[in-house]
């Protein structure tokens, strides 16, 4: 039992991890229906920054956790105007290998910076373990946990009591329509890679502080793809509960089947998931009229 219990948590905080990834994917695809390949990336450099504050800099966890999601806004709008926006009339396959291309570029400005080795990073939350049913806990696992619901909250809140994120909820649902109404559409996608690159950073800090800091923590991004299909491409809620089936499926998979199990179970999922249901749990179906 408390090897379940165990199991269960680690797996959820992993499944955390892929929802905040997939979360960032659905994001940027709902408001410009571009697939972003470099988000697991753009999370990578997130964990990178926050890094650098707290050694280089010397700040302490929590003032360099709000620098981070600042500076990670800032790196999301620049790389929306100055590589996204000129090309924001091209076809999605350019606009794809474009993000491809991003990626590959990130991980290796993030190598000449800091280099290929691995990292511990100064901790936010304190090193220490919960005990629940005989299972040891790290503190860690909870708070990603908390952490993530708690974001997925004021994500809920900010989409639809807020002006700006009624705005860019609009913008998501007919980019047209919300520019007659007067809603400034190039602004709405600037924000919308902002909010994603934010969302990606704080997933990076959570996977660095579970595991390590190294450059390759960016392929998280193709391991958190099965949950964004699994929820539905267009869904936030679907991006959750797709990230924390795809965690628990992996994690206990790993311990009940085989360690090679873990690694193709997330896509044998959204293969039987996309033959059941094409558009994942809480997708929207396209509606073709004849």
């Amino acid at each position: 039992m408390d090897i379940f219990v165990q199991v269960t948590a680690s797996g959820l905080a992993l499944g955390c991890v892929y929802a905040l990834v997939a979360l960032g994917f659905v994001l940027i695809y709902k408001a410009t229906e571009v697939m972003n390949f470099a988000q697991g990336e753009l999370m990578m450099v997130g964990a990178y920054i926050y890094f650098s504050l707290t050694t280089s800099f010397g700040l302490s966890p929590l003032p360099a956790l709000l620098a981070t999601l600042i500076l990670a806004a800032l790196l999301g709008a620049f790389i929306e105007r100055v590589v996204m926006h000129p090309l924001i009339d091209e076809e999605p396959f350019i606009l794809v290998m474009v993000t491809i291309g991003l990626a590959t570029v990130l991980r290796a400005v993030t190598g000449m910076i800091w280099s290929h080795d691995t990292y511990d990073i100064l901790s936010p939350i304190p090193d220490t373990t919960l005990h629940f049913a005989g299972a040891i806990i790290p503190l860690i696992d909870a708070w990603t946990v908390i952490g993530t619901m708690i974001l997925s909250l004021l994500l809920f809140v900010f989409f639809k009591y807020t002006r700006t994120g009624t705005a860019m909820r609009a913008v998501a649902q007919n980019r047209y329509a919300a520019q007659l109404m007067g809603i400034s559409v190039q602004r709405m996608f600037t924000l919308t890679w902002a909010l994603a690159t934010v969302v990606g950073a704080i997933g990076g800090i959570f996977l660095a502080d579970i595991s390590y800091l190294h450059t390759n923590m960016g392929f998280i991004g193709l391991r958190a793809l099965p949950a964004m299909f699994l929820g539905g491409m267009d869904s936030i809620p679907g991006a959750l509960l797709g990230g924390l089936v795809i965690g628990l499926a992996e994690n206990l998979s790993g311990v009940y089947v085989g360690g090679g199990v873990k690694e193709i179970v997330a896509y044998v999922i959204l293969l039987a998931i996309l033959l059941i249901r094409p558009t994942g749990f809480f997708g929207t179906p396209e509606e073709k009229r004849v």
